[in-house]
């Protein structure tokens, strides 16, 4: 069975909206687009080469999906470790509003987004990865259909933006399985999601 993984890039208050530039992602007025650009380095190119290896397809929000289309294409380079493997592999996308996907290899997901990558999730494979994609991975969240997370956390606060974990998500505990630190301060931390939250309490009791 394939898992599903999910890697994505936060602020220290949890914004993940445009990190890779200016006109990723304006909605709402964001006007700190390309916040991760100063912190690229080395060892994060080794880490994302390394996870794309891992890789059997890739679930894509419309909009990451439209970034992607537009850039990797472009890169025909078969040795590139990231522009091989989008490239190459499926892509399943989640859009209410595209009916034809230009891309090689790419596929709408259709209505019922949910069911349609549990039944892929089903399937032989290694990962079925999502990069970004707020909106998609906020909806596989609420029926627990994402195996792992990479959560990349940025030394920068923002203030304002799209966050992953937004204002109603489904409570959940989870297990670090990993961290990493590059050099550039990017602290990554790679979870399995663990059940609901258990609760406690450090009140003392009445008769104590």
């Amino acid at each position: 069975m394939a898992r599903v993984t999910l890697t994505t890039f936060l602020s220290l208050d949890g914004i993940m909206q445009a990190p890779g530039g200016p006109e990723e992602d304006r909605e709402g007025g964001f006007p700190y687009g390309g916040w991760l650009v100063p912190y690229a380095d080395e060892d994060m190119a080794r880490l994302v080469a390394d996870w794309f290896a891992e890789a059997d397809g890739f679930l894509l929000g419309r909009r990451t999906y439209e970034i992607f289309a537009a850039h990797w294409p472009h890169f025909t380079d078969e040795n590139d470790p990231i522009a091989s493997r989008l490239n190459a592999l499926p892509k399943y996308v989640a859009s209410t509003t595209l009916d034809r996907l230009e891309w090689h290899n790419s596929t709408l997901l259709g209505d019922d987004v949910p069911a349609a990558v549990a039944e892929l999730r089903k399937r032989p494979g290694r990962e079925l990865q999502i990069h970004g994609s707020g909106a998609l991975a906020r909806s596989l969240m609420e029926r627990d259909l994402i195996d792992e997370y990479r959560l990349w956390i940025y030394p920068v606060v923002l203030g304002t933006g799209k966050r992953l974990f937004a204002d109603g998500a489904v409570p959940t505990a989870f297990e670090l399985l990993d961290t990493v630190t590059t050099g550039a301060g990017v602290a990554i931390q790679v979870y399995r999601p663990a059940g609901r939250p258990v609760y406690g309490s450090f009140a003392l009791d009445a008769d104590e």
